[in-house]
């Protein structure tokens, strides 16, 4: 997401090398670029305009402190004004004394408001809450089906009722369910329009009128860039809304929508939609986002996706098997389908500072590698998988599993041999060792940290001498492939 600011902003910074203090003549050079960034990004002028102006006034009067570069110092400047920008801090959903809390979803037709229902379904139940999805669209074909079929999805009760009844009369009939069946929270979803109407107005007043909501969220799809911060604020005058979800972000290399609502319309955006699996929604942490457009990545999000699918009990198994060099292929299917649940392979890596400039073709062929190795490792028996030390040890199980797999025999030795390199590596980088010989990039992927390939050389069955993870006098080097080094 927004790869095209990004590199804009990178851009910019260049302004500054050489230079020993910011002045009006380098900030002037910088902030040209910066707003031509803006400007690409789809972001309002207006927001433009004034954005520049603070950055300029801050940037000119900042002194730089000895040993710090004044292109860090200038990004600094734009990260903190970036968050002001972007509303400064995460306004958290509301919580109603007197329970159920509503929430309204409101939003243009193909804004993804549906979707966004269920997502925010879903999140309310992983903190505990029990949230009543109540199918109000009575307009868009299968917009109920597609609900109820959501509501089975996550595990959340969808309430709906017949097409033929006005949405104001459903969703107060949704209510009155939640209130006698102890629901906490309400979320009603309505229909929405190819554009903004007197007809649609009118219906979402007549709702909100019915159902008395604590929060009507609007849905925006951030592809239409600064024209979200325009609906959002033809919404909120006409209906009145208290906040937006936007939508396919992960889509949005620009960035325009989420740099302009809060100014434009006054009115936060509190959630984010970052892919199109239900669990994609976070919260919006404008100084986190402000980190990822300046490619700073985003640690706090990472960890906290970690924490979603890591159990305590796991982790301490996991860590005293990596201190004993026991982990296992069982144990990386683990870790590989946790990786995969928390979002994809180039999504987590961009979160991670200094990663933003992994080129999306090495990422692809790294996550194409990972699949190769799972088939390698399903071709494999429980006991093989559980002890790598059986394969390492007898040539013909590897010959079976590289022809179950669909791979060559060489390919399974380069895997057998990198994951004993790799428990080697785990093992002393738990016990405080740190990572020798990290000076180069993985093959296939560079950008990325190397593994150690001194000592560590691909072997396949052979009279010779020995080599690390195969017996000894029955091996020999042959051509790299690659393996789990090169991921």
């Amino acid at each position: 997401m927004f790869e095209e600011l990004t590199n804009q902003f990178e851009d910019a910074v260049k302004a500054f090398k050489g230079e020993a203090k910011i002045s009006e003549e380098n900030v002037d050079e910088a902030l040209k670029q910066v707003r031509r960034a803006l400007l690409d990004a789809d972001v309002s002028l207006s927001v433009v305009k004034e954005f520049i102006d603070e950055v300029r006034v801050k940037a000119v009067g900042t002194e730089v402190v000895r040993g710090i570069d004044p292109g860090q110092k200038f990004i600094q400047v734009v990260h903190e004004e970036l968050v002001n920008v972007m509303g400064g801090e995460n306004d958290p959903l509301a919580n109603s004394e007197e329970q159920p809390t509503v929430i309204l979803m409101a939003g243009l037709q193909g804004a993804g408001k549906t979707t966004a229902t269920a997502k925010l379904g879903l999140l309310l139940k992983e903190k505990n809450k029990k949230p009543l999805l109540v199918a109000a669209d009575t307009y868009r074909p299968a917009a109920i089906d597609q609900l109820v079929t959501l509501g089975k999805q996550i595990d959340v009760e969808v309430f709906n009722l017949s097409s033929n009844l006005k949405p104001e009369e459903i969703a107060k009939k949704g209510l009155e369910k939640a209130k006698n069946e102890g629901f906490d929270t309400v979320l009603v979803d309505t229909a929405g329009r190819l554009q903004i109407d007197t007809d649609m107005m009118g219906e979402m007043v007549r709702i909100k009128e019915a159902v008395q909501p604590d929060e009507v969220l609007l849905v925006v799809d951030s592809m239409i860039g600064q024209e979200a911060a325009d609906i959002t604020r033809s919404f909120h005058e006409k209906v009145g809304i208290t906040g937006a979800v936007l939508t396919k972000l992960d889509g949005d290399s620009r960035g325009g929508a989420a740099l302009s609502i809060r100014k434009i319309s006054g009115k936060p955006i509190k959630f984010i939609g970052t892919g199109e699996k239900v669990e994609a929604l976070q919260p919006f942490y404008p100084e986190r986002m402000a980190s990822r457009i300046l490619g700073m990545g985003d640690v706090l999000t990472l960890v906290e996706k970690a924490q979603k699918e890591v159990e305590i009990a796991d982790a301490e198994i996991m860590q005293k098997k990596l201190q004993e060099a026991t982990f296992d292929f069982s144990d990386f299917v683990k870790q590989m389908r946790m990786i995969k649940r928390m979002g994809s392979l180039g999504g987590l890596l961009k979160m991670i500072p200094g990663m933003n400039k992994i080129d999306d073709g090495m990422i692809k062929s790294g996550e194409d590698q990972l699949k190769k190795i799972e088939a390698m490792i399903g071709s494999m028996s429980v006991e093989e998988r559980n002890k790598p030390e059986l394969l390492a040890a007898q040539p013909s199980r590897r010959r079976r599993v590289a022809s179950g797999s669909g791979h060559k025999p060489a390919d399974v030795d380069k895997v057998l041999a990198d994951f004993q390199r790799m428990r080697g590596l785990m093992k002393q980088m738990s016990t405080g060792g740190g990572l020798p010989g990290m000076d180069g990039g993985l093959p296939g992927m560079g950008g990325l940290p190397s593994m150690p390939s001194s000592g560590a050389n691909p072997y396949q069955s052979r009279k010779g001498k020995g080599g690390p993870g195969l017996p000894p006098r029955r091996q020999r080097p042959i051509k790299k492939k690659k393996g789990f080094g090169d991921l």
